[in-house]
């Protein structure tokens, strides 16, 4: 998809942090002219206006896009603020908040909602979204396309999938992390140097994610193929298997804790 439209429009951007940086960059490598964007955020880098973007200027009347990157906590501090004209698109990857709610705030408006991860930040992100009823196919598309220079895009049937996708993929990065640091501390308890554990953790996670992602084989094949009866790695999946205290039950806790949280963020 072109951005002419953006290029003749403009696009605002509220909120330039890690990942409002990285669809910027994504954005501007993509063809989308800088003197069209306009960030609104008072602790942006001030690069960005080096680069020809419009920084903490006054943004157009009526853009084709509006994204709003910030926390969910700040909407209610920016929703009345926003310059949403009557054919502006409202992007919104603030985790939690609702389409009702801003059209509440914005009746008639197209909306698309989305939650991207950390790994957009090079350009390996995954991102789900879902338009309200005014959004419409072109609406979609937009989005698809802006999201697209960040990673993979999938759209889903229901808003209601939306807090399951931020519990998984959306904080999904930070339980990857966890598991690298809990991988390089048991390295080190069975006698490794701590920067040689801490390598070897990440090399797996990251070989083992990228082998899982090279084809359709189910996750449970290639685990499968790893494990020799009665070695190694079958002595260690039977801790990480048990049906009790094992990953599984761990991680479903993890994952619906963070899903009612989310729902809770979108009360």
């Amino acid at each position: 998809m072109d951005f002419d439209e953006i290029n003749r429009r403009g696009l605002v951007l509220i909120g330039c942090g890690r990942m409002g940086g990285a669809m910027l960059t994504g954005w501007l490598n993509s063809g989308i002219a800088p003197s069209s964007v306009t960030v609104s955020d008072p602790n942006a880098d001030p690069a960005w206006a080096e680069r020809g973007v419009r920084l903490n200027r006054q943004p157009p009347d009526n853009p084709a896009v509006l994204v709003l990157a910030v926390k969910p906590q700040m909407i209610g501090d920016v929703l009345s603020g926003l310059p949403i004209g009557p054919d502006t698109l409202l992007l919104s990857v603030a985790a939690g908040v609702t389409l009702d709610r801003y059209a509440m705030a914005f009746p008639g408006a197209r909306i698309v909602r989305a939650m991207p991860n950390t790994p957009a930040a090079i350009g390996r992100g995954i991102t789900a979204i879902i338009g309200n009823a005014a959004a419409g196919r072109a609406a979609l598309e937009m989005a698809e396309a802006l999201l697209s220079v960040v990673g993979e895009v999938v759209r889903l049937s229901d808003e209601a999938q939306m807090d399951a996708v931020t519990a998984l993929s959306g904080s999904g990065p930070a339980y990857v992390f966890h598991m690298i640091e809990a991988m390089t501390q048991a390295g080190i308890a069975q006698g490794l140097p701590a920067d040689l554990a801490l390598n070897l953790a990440r090399a797996t996670v990251a070989g083992a994610g990228a082998l899982a992602m090279h084809d359709d084989t189910p996750p449970a094949a290639l685990r499968e193929a790893v494990t020799s009866p009665g070695g190694t790695t079958a002595a260690g999946l039977a801790q990480l298997m048990d049906a009790k205290a094992g990953l599984v039950p761990l991680m479903a806790r993890t994952v619906a804790a963070a899903a009612d949280r989310s729902r809770e963020l979108g009360r």
